[in-house]
């Protein structure tokens, strides 16, 4: 025989209780009439279970109502927070939650608030309540009441007036709870976007990151207003539109144009988040990055380069762009070498030797692409991510696994693999680099072998010849390139 009900809930046995009223669902109705139980265990167990119901249990919200007039500050609270978990269908115990608002706990105001979000009803009455809540002197109670005015969603005056306030409210979380809450409501009003951003000086990253999110929900209604904050002088300010901007990807040249000089700047975190908002518009912004690519040092090209690979769309077309504009840059750094290299002996004095040859060593590194790997490594791994159906990029990267650097060889080889069969014209110089000194450009270039899966005598005889090879991880490697060939060829 089963326990009785009531001393289910006495024992707060709440796992044998749901059990039972998933099997039978008149089981709620004599929860609900424990709620007039002498016991407190078992009203507030009652309550409790109630509120995991949520909207199954609506038929209770009268005698839970009743419940909040409770003198136990735990079955007051537990009441507060079980007609919350009904939502919508609570609205007519607005009233009675607002009135808990002045509780001396702070426990029971926070609840309140959190209630009076979950049931999202804009009456006056909660509006008033959940405003004057954000300026109570608990933190958690501003916090919560700031996000209920986000759940309710209303646009009046008084609302966004007293959510702008909360942005400079003295507690991070209020401040990042508020710019959610905007973020939410997401109103015409032109004076929030500008609220907003005038925040960006906030010295707490999570509140700047909560403002982004907010902006992001206006789209591109914030974007005339995020170019104008990119003018202030505040290194913060400047970074969070950045970010900003790249977020809500706006598709208009005078964004684009408005990042463009962050290319060059000379701070590599407004530098790196101007790329990166730039990619994130897409290839309406590639012209200036092929800009910036001819105004940076090689490390900085080679980001660029890496970022382009990023982009989420078809770039085949620009493939020719990237590739001309790096020719472009080694056929100008040996012109400038050659004009500026001094002839003979110098005669002057150590001093200015000393500075000629610092400012020679400086221009050799800045202009010199071909010298610089990291720039023809990132070119190859964006032309793997980028170069499919473009016989370009085959090429270069076929022409760059006889690169001297065996980095450069390495990754040529990885992306021709990734770019597979389209790779086929590479095949010569890939069975060629199956013979080179270093173990992991022979192991790429068996890879790429694989997945190209061209089964020609050359390329059999390569890859048997790797089987026996000295690195483990070459000839098994070797082993599966050609079970992929055989596989294909079947």
């Amino acid at each position: 025989m089963s326990a009785p009900l009531e001393n289910l809930l006495r024992d707060a046995r709440l796992d044998l209780i749901m059990q039972r009223i998933e099997n039978d669902s008149t089981v709620i109705g004599e929860v609900i009439t424990q709620l007039d139980s002498t016991i407190r265990s078992v009203r507030f167990n009652a309550i409790l279970i109630l509120g995991k119901l949520g909207a199954q249990a609506s038929s209770a919200l009268a005698k839970l109502t009743a419940c909040l007039e409770d003198n136990d500050f735990g079955i007051c609270r537990e009441t507060i927070k079980s007609i919350g978990s009904m939502g919508n269908i609570a609205e007519s115990a607005v009233s009675g939650l607002c009135k808990h608002m002045t509780h001396k706990q702070a426990a029971i105001r926070r609840e309140v608030a959190v209630s009076l979000g979950n049931i999202g009803y804009a009456s006056d009455m909660a509006l008033s309540t959940l405003l004057s809540a954000l300026n109570d002197p608990v933190e958690e109670v501003r916090k919560e009441a700031a996000e209920a005015l986000g759940k309710i969603k209303s646009s009046s005056t008084q609302v966004l007036e007293g959510l702008a306030t909360s942005l400079s409210d003295n507690n991070w979380r209020v401040r990042a709870s508020t710019a959610t809450s905007l973020g939410l409501i997401n109103s015409t009003d032109y004076d929030t976007i500008g609220r907003l951003i005038f925040r960006f000086e906030d010295s707490d990253w999570r509140v700047r990151a909560k403002i982004i999110d907010a902006l992001i929900s206006f789209g591109e209604r914030a974007v005339p207003q995020l170019l104008d904050a990119l003018k202030s002088k505040k290194f913060l300010v400047r970074k969070a539109v950045i970010e900003a901007i790249g977020e809500i990807k706006p598709q208009s040249n005078d964004a684009i144009d408005s990042l463009a000089p962050f290319l060059i700047h000379r701070k590599e975190v407004l530098r790196v988040k101007s790329i990166d908002s730039l990619c994130n518009i897409g290839i309406l912004s590639i012209p200036k990055l092929l800009w910036a690519l001819t105004k940076s040092s090689n490390k900085k090209r080679a980001v660029i380069i890496s970022y382009i690979g990023g982009i989420k769309v078809s770039l085949k077309d620009i493939i020719p762009d990237i590739v001309k504009t790096l020719g472009e840059l080694n056929v100008l750094s040996t012109r400038i070498l050659v004009a500026k290299k001094p002839a003979g002996k110098m005669t002057f004095g150590k001093k200015v030797g000393f500075a000629w040859r610092r400012m020679w060593s400086s221009v050799k590194a800045a202009l010199t692409e071909a010298g610089k790997t990291t720039v023809r490594v990132e070119l190859c791994r964006t032309l793997g991510k980028i170069g499919k159906d473009s016989t370009l990029a085959i090429n270069v990267l076929s022409e760059k696994l006889l690169d001297n650097k065996d980095i450069v060889r390495r990754s040529a080889a990885l992306s021709l693999g990734n770019l597979g069969k389209e790779s086929i014209n590479a095949v010569p110089n890939l069975v060629e680099l199956c013979q080179d000194h270093k173990a992991d450009v022979r192991w790429r270039a068996s890879e790429a072998l694989g997945r190209i899966g061209e089964g020609t005598p050359q390329v059999i005889s390569a890859l048997e010849e790797l089987l026996y090879d000295k690195a483990d991880h070459v000839s098994a490697q070797a082993e599966f390139s050609l079970e992929q060939i055989k596989e294909i060829q079947s």
